[in-house]
């Protein structure tokens, strides 16, 4: 029995010195491992546009802005529709309403306010892929003075819509690029590219064309810009044998 006892501790005990020595194999020759980020950009010209305008009257009488209103929206209506856009590319928002007042003082003093009238206001959006039409149409506007519309315009916006199949193609060339990176990098080093270990994507960023326009750290989204540039980033792990 003490012969059995002394057996088995003495194969624990290579057992153990055996995993001990691999430990320290394992410690003193880690896994080789290349990071790499790929870079993926691509120039597009956006095939969506935004416009918005927006046009006011004014009354001490709230029915009269109101007649007035609506006025000035048939006018801008026809208009547009009158520039080739489709009616139900025109879209009118809901009404804003302001009361004016006038601050009223005496000797310094605040006393109170003077009704002066209503402001009623109202937006007008314009959705299309006919880019280069609602451009001229928005620098066109201010024909809408000889009309009798102070209309004020926004600066369009500008979307594409085939954004994701993009941004597909996008991950695919910043693989590409950091595979192409790992695979030098290991022959400069004298060692083959392994397995892929892991891959990461990184920020997707829009910027206008030489617009010098920083990046973000959430991810830069450009609605200014017709013509913008689109970047991803790739970070592969692999192994080196």
């Amino acid at each position: 029995m003490k012969h059995l006892t002394a057996i088995i501790f003495g194969l624990a005990i290579i057992i153990a010195a055996y995993f001990l020595a691999d430990a320290y194999v394992q410690r003193a020759h880690p896994p080789r491992i290349i990071s790499v980020t790929g870079l993926g950009n691509e120039n597009f010209t956006s095939d969506l546009i935004v416009w918005e305008g927006r046009f006011a009257s004014f009354s001490p009488v709230l029915t009269t802005a109101f007649e007035r209103l609506n006025e000035q929206k048939e006018i801008v209506r026809d208009y547009l529709i009158s520039k080739g856009i489709q009616p139900e590319n025109i879209i009118f928002n809901s009404v804003q309403t302001i009361e004016q007042r006038d601050n009223k003082y005496e000797d310094g003093n605040y006393v109170g306010s003077i009704f002066r009238g209503y402001e009623l206001s109202q937006s007008v959006q314009i959705e299309s892929t006919e880019v280069p039409k609602i451009e001229e149409i928005s620098r066109e506007i201010t024909e809408l003075l000889n009309k009798g519309v102070q209309f004020n315009s926004s600066p369009p916006r500008y979307y594409y819509t085939k954004l994701a199949n993009l941004k597909i193609e996008m991950i695919s060339k910043a693989t590409e690029d950091a595979r192409i990176r790992a695979e030098k990098i290991a022959e400069n080093a004298g060692g083959n590219l392994g397995d892929l270990v892991s891959a990461k994507m990184g920020v997707f960023q829009i910027t206008g064309q030489n617009s010098g326009e920083d990046y973000s750290w959430g991810g830069a989204y450009n609605t200014d810009s017709k013509n913008k540039t689109a970047s991803i980033t790739m970070r592969l792990e692999y192994n080196v044998n």
